[in-house]
């Protein structure tokens, strides 16, 4: 009997030392939250009324603040991956890949809007990946489409198309940006994404590393992404920048989040419990 419960004891230590290597693996295993870029002081962009509108322009980065993993939750939550680890390539072939699938229309009621989606060969991203995630953005709840007067729909190349959104490198991106009359340039490089007339310019780096005050805040890179697209397509439809409405409120997405924030917190929505979220212009 002494023998039976000797053994039955060093079984359950047995289990939960097993278990207990499992959970520690794991919180080994999570991405690291580190490599930002470093911050980027002012820098003036190329201004002025023309149609095509920069996605960032001058100004100082403010940090979005982050509320402290408790021991509970840095246990049972995974750590939100704030930017795509590994090089992120500065150019490409300069040719493109389009998503052939139809989508759904996106909103229930007002104008079609048709789009296409191109990545740039060589990017090392799935054309299929990013036009999934530009249709999550722009399906919302929250997107350009709850307006009630705004449709959107994905078609494949060769239709005719209101505007196609491109995932470009950093080079391309700069390249197309200045055709369209748009200077992206920070610190000397390709900075921020853009529109151009019927083009809506992704800047690659920026998908996959985000901005240096989003990863110290702790913002995931899925929010910057829907941010990025929904800002862009909302120049394409018509909205220029708009100000940070009061310190901790949420930024209009209009706002140029990808330089500053002004004490906003960061969003990725134009409409916010349903209704038009904005500031005032810029």
């Amino acid at each position: 009997m002494h023998r039976a419960r000797s053994l039955a004891v060093r079984r359950r230590w047995t289990v939960l030392l097993v278990a207990a290597l499992a959970v520690a693996a794991g919180a080994g295993g999570a991405l690291s939250a580190g490599g930002a870029d470093p911050d980027l002081g002012r820098a003036p962009l190329a201004a002025g009324a023309a149609a095509p509108t920069p996605e960032g322009a001058d100004a100082s980065l403010v940090p979005v603040s982050s509320q402290p993993v408790t021991p509970s939750t840095a246990a049972s939550d995974p750590a939100p991956v704030l930017q795509v680890a590994g090089p992120v390539p500065a150019s490409g072939k300069g040719s493109f890949g389009y998503d052939d699938r139809p989508g759904p229309t996106l909103g229930r009621a007002g104008r079609v809007q048709r789009y296409r989606v191109a990545v740039e060969h060589g990017s090392g991203v799935d054309v299929r990946d990013f036009s999934d995630q530009v249709q999550a953005a722009l399906t919302g709840p929250g997107s350009w489409v709850d307006s009630g007067e705004l449709r959107l729909r994905r078609v494949p190349s060769g239709e005719s198309v209101d505007f196609t959104v491109y995932l470009v490198t950093a080079t391309t991106a700069g390249r197309m940006c200045l055709a369209g009359g748009v200077n992206i340039r920070v610190g000397g490089r390709p900075y921020t994404s853009c529109r151009a007339p019927g083009k809506v310019i992704v800047n690659l780096e920026r998908w996959q590393r985000s901005v240096p005050h989003f990863v110290r805040g702790g913002v995931p890179l899925s929010l910057y992404r829907l941010y990025v697209v929904n800002h862009e397509v909302g120049h394409q439809l018509g909205h220029g920048h708009e100000r940070c409405p009061g310190r901790g409120r949420p930024a209009p997405v209009m706002q140029q989040q990808t330089l500053f924030l002004d004490g906003c917190t960061a969003n990725p929505w134009p409409y916010l419990d349903g209704k038009r979220y904005r500031g005032r212009a810029l």
